[in-house]
């Protein structure tokens, strides 16, 4: 299958392009690149020169849709809203890594994206790409929505409780945190070496453009769901996400009986991996593990569950592959069978 990249500067595009070179069926036929293009790849990233010997090429969608089967769109927000649609006309799978086909409502997309929205029909056709829950739907669409980092960490740990209807609808809180890899490569001075390290911010408060995506899956598995608590903080470090939820159960649960309904529903995801022990960043550092783990605290009654990912793996290039695998019918850990990097 041949592959193009669009967007193949930024920390997702270079992430795919590293693990596209372990797969066995997919060829990476061209990056792309709306403001380097000419440019050699290894001039833009010194780590693949030599390596990877790809010269940066202009968007052109004629020629892109005519040569590949498969374009990531590892593009910044408002851009694929306007390139997916060029493309309708080609046989051409779109994955896009953006966040402009995750929201089912346009006006929504609007109020917290402050961009304009893709095409309504554009929007509807999009599955939204959250591997281990919609797996029957992605593999058989033309475009996917693969999810954000944070909403990928939160669903997959809120996932079993919320589908039983075993939690209060209004009781999620979620306190998310992020390493800097997540702000992108773009220059920004709450990015800067001397404004990250040995800090802890807190950003975005009761504004991040995740909330409504991760409201939107939720309320799909539970109508009732109300308005989440969503707190994201910039941690001194490079990858992962740690989101730590608290829920209140509509019945007391025993910690074991929690372990017991999550080790059921991911028995068979080779890439969730639910932990007898909370676990740390570092251990699925790299990797397209999602590491869970959970607890009831009997003296206040509320659960805390643990999720852990790599954000540009699991959180965005990784779950890309796994979405194209289930669309091809493969194995979904093919092409991404890599131990986590540790210490």
């Amino acid at each position: 299958m041949r592959a193009a990249v669009i967007g193949a500067t930024g920390y997702g595009g270079v992430e795919l392009l590293r693990l596209l070179q372990q797969h066995p069926v997919v060829n990476v036929h061209s990056v792309h690149s709306s403001s380097n293009d000419g440019l050699p790849l290894g001039q833009m990233y010194g780590h693949l020169s030599g390596s990877l010997k790809f010269q940066l090429e202009s968007i052109d969608i004629d020629k892109i849709g005519s040569e590949v089967d498969v374009v990531f769109m590892a593009t910044p927000a408002g851009v694929s809203s306007e390139l997916t649609s060029q493309f309708s006309e080609y046989d051409t799978h779109i994955i896009d890594l953006s966040g402009d086909l995750r929201l089912q409502d346009n006006k929504t997309y609007e109020r917290w994206y402050n961009k304009t929205p893709a095409p309504s029909q554009i929007v509807k056709e999009a599955v939204y790409g959250l591997s281990e829950w919609n797996s029957n739907k992605i593999s058989e669409a033309k475009i996917i929505a693969n999810p954000g980092c944070y909403p990928t960490a939160v669903l997959l740990g809120l996932a079993p409780l919320v589908q039983m209807d075993l939690i209060k609808e209004e009781s999620i809180i979620i306190d998310a945190k992020s390493g800097v890899s997540g702000a992108g490569r773009s220059l920004a001075t709450a990015v800067h070496f001397a404004e990250t390290n040995e800090n802890l911010k807190i950003y975005k408060v009761n504004q991040h453009q995740h909330i409504p995506e991760i409201e939107q899956m939720l309320l799909n598995w539970n109508g009732s769901i109300q308005p989440i608590t969503f707190s994201t903080h910039l941690v001194p470090m490079t990858r992962g996400i740690m989101a730590t939820m608290y829920v209140e159960p509509k019945k007391q649960l025993k910690t074991e009986e929690l372990y017991d309904i999550y080790k059921c529903a991911y028995d068979e995801h080779y890439f969730v991996r639910v932990k007898d022990a909370f676990p740390s960043t570092k251990e699925v550092y790299g990797s397209n593990y999602c590491d869970i783990a959970l607890m009831n605290d009997e003296r206040t009654g509320r659960i805390t569950i643990v999720s852990v990912i790599d954000n540009l793996v699991k959180g965005a290039a990784g779950q890309a592959i796994q979405n194209l695998n289930i669309l091809l019918g493969m194995d979904e850990h093919t092409g991404l069978d890599l131990l986590p990097v540790y210490p």
